[in-house]
């Protein structure tokens, strides 16, 4: 779905490239996680699959469509969706069902169409009971939600998360996770940025950036088990797989491409073997 050519990007204010070469392609309906330590330019890269910045140098395609393309770049920012850290800086409505109708405005729908789509986003969220809430009124979780529905309503068929549950509590984390694993089932396209390696321990492929370029990328099984290089660049690894690994440290015959807490258990009781007599 998406196509990256030697990506390279760097801002008037700083001199050396924020991206450097990067090049890859995410597949139509993938779970693509985004880590890196900070100022790698986690952000940088994912603003470009949707057009927000335009390349330095290099090509960012979205379904053929290339994003320096003037023309094209509402299309593509209507099949991309992007959902930022901060939800207050996204909600622009009086109301729930008047902030997730602004997208869909903007293209000038039928008010019907409008309608049917706030509807069917909102109930996608769990969001439907609040659709005549002040927003303001709304806890950062259910805002996060609010802004999820505000670019479901477009329609899209990737959405880019860059930390989205940053500043969320853990149960709202939860929840913004479990509609995010949903749309990914459904076949939606996902791009998640996020310093909590928990939250993409069971994407399809996780990426890691260093200093503006691809270090590692591979399956979670294939870079979570690197738990030494990853925390030479400052990285962390999901916390399930920190106790197995700190195991094996310990001379204990375990498996550490483990990274759910129910295998982890199982994984354990087999090392467990029944007293007698």
């Amino acid at each position: 779905m998406i196509k990256v050519e030697d990506l390279s990007y760097q801002y008037e204010t700083k001199g050396n490239p924020v991206l450097n070469g990067i090049s890859l392609e995410i597949q139509k309906g993938a779970y693509v996680g985004v880590i890196g330590p900070n100022g790698c330019g986690k952000t940088t890269f994912v603003r470009h699959l949707n057009g927000l910045l335009t390349p330095t140098a290099g090509e960012v395609w979205v379904e053929g469509m290339n994003t320096r393309d003037t023309a094209v770049v509402q299309e593509i920012r209507q099949r991309v969706g992007m959902v930022f850290q901060n939800p207050d800086n996204q909600i622009v409505g009086m109301s729930v069902e008047e902030d997730v109708a602004f997208g869909p405005g903007n293209l000038r729908l039928p008010p019907l169409e409008i309608r049917k789509r706030v509807e069917e986003s909102l109930a996608v969220v769990g969001m439907e009971k609040y659709a005549q809430r002040p927003p303001h009124n709304l806890s950062s979780g259910e805002k996060q939600l609010v802004a999820i529905a505000g670019v479901l309503a477009m329609r899209p068929e990737c959405i880019v998360l860059d930390e989205p549950t940053t500043y969320l509590d853990p149960s709202a984390r939860e929840r913004v996770l479990e509609v995010v694993a949903g749309l990914n089932t459904q076949g939606m396209t996902i791009v998640h940025v996020t310093h909590d390696m928990d939250e993409i321990a069971q994407a399809d492929e996780v990426v890691v950036l260093h200093e503006g370029r691809i270090a590692l990328r591979g399956r979670p099984s294939e870079v979570f088990t690197r738990v030494e290089w990853l925390r030479g660049l400052g990285v962390g690894i999901p916390r399930v797989t920190e106790v197995l690994w700190r195991l094996r440290q310990g001379g204990v015959d375990v498996r550490t491409d483990i990274f759910a807490l129910e295998d982890a258990c199982l994984e354990l009781a087999a090392l467990i073997r029944p007293r007698t007599g």
